[in-house]
């Protein structure tokens, strides 16, 4: 219990006595009537019965002395949200409530030990919103620490705490005089607070409180048409109420973190309200209450900030007109997490695109910001003395400073004393840069399951001039036809002419139409020849292109048909698998020892949209079922639904299109790959024994397409490093000699051991020892992890590390 039980006044016996007598009368009464209506199915409320019709002829005095008394039941209950609606029932009308009755009211509270702090407050709550200022004097400074731990609480029923809250208040502000309520922008997060502080002139104009109420009424995404024309009667009688709309936003959008349940519900009317403004500067600020809304800390797991204000507001952007819009949402689609706020954008933008003629993947494609970067990705800006400029470089938005054109190494203090303001925005541009082409790297990677084609014109500017896009497309494999029929392969190369496609001879290609190359579609020697080009040639891909892997339906997936049992059976750790497949584009929810938690499915939208594959996952095994905390799952079927209208249909494997199941068994291998227990080199020294048959038998398992990729990289990258003659490649392994011992590195799971008695040998790199070894893609750690390994091995007469010599000596 918190602080506001020791400023709680004490009640004189007199006073005790008079709120007492009485109360073993009525609950007798008022228990007669529960056990008569206790034969109705559980689904009634009690005060929807027969029986209960009689209690509201009960005299005043009754009545009062009933709801006392239950009051005191709830107390003691171990379901007290039952007994609300008794509550509610008993105390509603004019009944001659006293102080007395709140302070009595108050202690039983105080003397209770419950979880639902909601369901205890009903009647005292009620009992405060109807008594006199008067009669509140003395009580303020314990209702006012009250109010605050009730807005501060997460574990209270959600409807029970919202009504006590706006009744204790409005009890507050009538006894102390304030003209905004209570219960709005409160103390239960840091935002309520700040808007209070910084706008509390503007809130509390004429009309304005009205406003606000009215707006944190609103129950569900979508407005009822009664809602909105009060809406717009608010606004039409409070001058201040358009101002302090857009005042409350914009505080919301530069503050971006997670808010309180009731100012969520606020912000959600709010965000209506200010869909009523036409203007080009409130569709700006629309879009960046939903980009704020629908972000996650870093620290809640993919919840929104405000789930319920991005829902609506998504929709609300959907509707706009201009660019903006569609840029958003489309960022949105490819950065949110939450299932329920990634289904709305997904239906926003399929809107927009039939609005305005456009497949889902070209709108997200035309909604790419180009945030004024020129075609090389440049943006150049006067600050006083020095030119400022904000460039992309590889994978990332640099912000760089000069004077008279020499580079200058950091910021200048002149620029962060003088132009703090500027210095600030050139800094939010770089972080909104990166911002996109995170967005975009994903984006331009999930084309590799569509069968997209592009004229040469729209290609050449979406894909090689764009500021951001460019910087991925220009280091990409794409194919050219004339006919659609036969296709050649090539990278982008720019002339005087502009960007034309070049063969592995530098020759140019003709054709008018554009597709990504796929390996699923190549030979195997085009493959090879490719990928030997972009070694040879020292081409970093944003992502595995050219060493792609490919998956094709097994004969086993033809026989289960709905689905496939390849990745099936594998143990993962849970937090690290469950935030790659967020990262890798998948919704999924969370594991746990509550109902529904053993179980779950991750999904995700391929082929445009079109497709749909799930990957099922269980908890497996959890050390202490008490705790929510999950450390491992076990991996289940992959299964695959092609869009119908609004519908999903199963899908046998040998009717999903090649690219769709190649690229989903691609992301499962991938968190096997990564988060399997065989892949963590301390696990054999952890002495658990739960998983010990599953480890060793993954860390010598036949490679999977992703390893065997991995065996085709290395056998090229090798030859060009210094330890060429100390390795070896057989078919699972790298195979090391040192000076001291002879190791054997799997190429699946990277686990060493040591020739001649396969003893296991765990390293930990602390470093990357791969040198200024070029690799042709940076999304498999496992391949820096065995080269790094190799090379420590291959000299391990140096290795200082006492924990490895202690092995090797053994």
């Amino acid at each position: 219990m918190g602080d506001w039980t020791e400023l709680l006044p004490g009640l004189t016996d007199a006073d005790r006595r008079d709120v007492e007598t009485g109360l073993t009368e009525a609950d007798a009464r008022i228990r007669a009537v529960l056990h008569s209506a206790s034969t109705y199915h559980w689904r009634f409320s009690v005060t929807n019965v027969p029986e209960w019709t009689a209690v509201g002829s009960w005299p005043a005095e009754e009545r009062r002395s009933a709801a006392l008394a239950m009051h005191r039941e709830s107390v003691a209950s171990s379901d007290p949200g039952g007994l609300n609606d008794v509550v509610r029932s008993l105390a509603d009308g004019d009944l001659p409530w006293t102080r007395a009755d709140l302070v009595w009211c108050l202690e039983v509270v105080a003397r209770g030990d419950f979880y639902d702090l909601g369901a205890h407050l009903e009647l005292p709550a009620v009992i405060a919103a109807r008594l006199a200022p008067t009669e509140l004097a003395g009580l303020v400074p314990a209702l006012d620490a009250l109010f605050s731990e009730l807005t501060s609480g997460y574990f209270i029923a959600a409807e029970p705490r919202r009504r006590a809250v706006a009744l204790l208040g409005a009890a507050l502000d009538r006894a102390t005089g304030r003209r905004l309520p209570s219960w709005l922008f409160h103390r239960g997060d840091g935002f309520g607070p700040l808007v209070r502080a910084e706008m509390s002139g503007v809130l509390s104009a004429p009309g304005v409180p009205e406003l606000l109420a009215h707006c944190a009424s609103l129950e569900k995404p979508a407005a009822p048409v009664k809602w909105q024309r009060r809406l717009d009667e608010f606004l039409a009688t409070a001058p201040g109420g358009a101002e302090a709309v857009r005042s409350v936003l914009e505080t919301f959008a530069a503050y971006g973190r997670r808010l309180h349940d009731d100012s969520d519900r606020l912000l959600r009317g709010l965000a209506w309200a200010l869909s009523r403004q036409p203007d080009e500067s409130a569709t700006d600020l629309l879009a960046r209450v939903t980009a704020a809304a629908a972000a996650a800390p870093p620290q809640a797991s993919g919840f929104p900030n405000a789930q319920r204000t991005a829902v609506a507001a998504v929709q609300l952007l959907a509707g706009r007109s201009g660019e903006v819009p569609v840029r958003t949402l489309a960022r949105l689609a490819v950065t949110v997490k939450n299932k329920a706020v990634q289904s709305r954008v997904q239906t926003a933008l399929a809107r927009i695109g039939a609005l305005r003629g456009w497949s889902l993947s070209e709108v997200m494609e035309l909604a790419i910001d180009d945030h004024g970067l020129s075609p090389e990705g440049r943006l150049c800006t006067q600050v006083g003395p020095y030119e400022a400029t904000v460039h992309v470089t590889g994978e990332k938005a640099r912000l760089t400073f000069a004077r008279d054109a020499a580079p200058l190494k950091s910021v200048p203090s002149q620029v962060k004393q003088a132009y703090g303001d500027e210095l600030k925005q050139l800094r939010d541009l770089v972080k909104r840069v990166g911002a996109t082409m995170t967005a975009e790297r994903q984006r331009v990677e999930g084309l590799l399951s569509e069968e997209r084609t592009w004229s040469y014109a729209d290609w050449s500017s979406r894909y090689l001039e764009h500021p951001i896009t460019g910087t991925y497309g220009r280091r990409l494999l794409w194919e050219t036809s004339t006919d659609g029929h036969l296709w050649s392969t090539g990278l982008p190369r720019r002339d005087n002419d502009g960007w034309t496609i070049v063969d592995r001879d530098g020759r140019v290609i003709a054709g008018d139409r554009v597709r990504l190359w796929h390996p699923a579609r190549a030979t195997t020697h085009e493959v090879l020849a490719w990928r030997e080009h972009v070694l040879a040639t020292a081409l970093t891909q944003p992502f595995k292109q050219a060493f792609r892997e490919v998956y094709l339906v097994t004969p086993a997936e033809e026989g289960t048909h709905l689905y496939s049992n390849r990745f099936a059976a594998h143990i993962l750790r849970y937090r690290q698998a469950n935030a790659l497949m967020r990262t890798r584009g998948w919704q999924t929810g969370y594991l746990g020892t509550w109902d529904g938690g053993y179980d779950s499915e991750a999904t995700k939208l391929l082929g445009g949209g079109a497709w749909r594959a799930s990957f099922h996952h269980q908890l497996v095994d959890n050390p202490d079922p008490s705790t929510y905390d999950v450390e491992y799952c076990s991996t289940d079927q992959v299964r695959f639904a092609r869009r119908d209208g609004t519908d999903w249909r199963p899908a046998t494997a040998v009717d999903v299109p090649p690219l769709v199941f190649s690229e989903a068994m691609r992301d499962v291998d991938l968190f096997v790959g990564v988060t399997s227990i065989a892949t963590d080199p301390q696990w054999a020294d952890r002495g658990e024994d739960r998983f010990q048959a599953y480890w060793h038998s993954t860390v010598s398992a036949a490679l999977a397409p992703s390893a065997e990729v991995r065996r085709d990289a290395l056998a090229r990258l090798l030859p060009r490093t210094k330890i060429a003659e100390r390795v070896d490649l057989s078919d699972r392994y790298l195979h090391v000699r040192g000076n001291i011992r002879t190791y054997r590195i799997h190429l699946g799971s990277g686990t060493i051991m040591m020739e001649p008695n396969d003893a296991y040998l765990c390293i930990v790199p602390a470093r990357d020892r791969t040198g200024r070894l070029h690799l042709p893609f940076e999304d498999d750690p496992m391949l820096s992890t065995i080269l790094s390994k190799a090379i420590l091995l291959a000299a391990d007469d140096t290795i200082t590390d006492t924990t490895v010599l202690r092995q090797l000596a053994g």
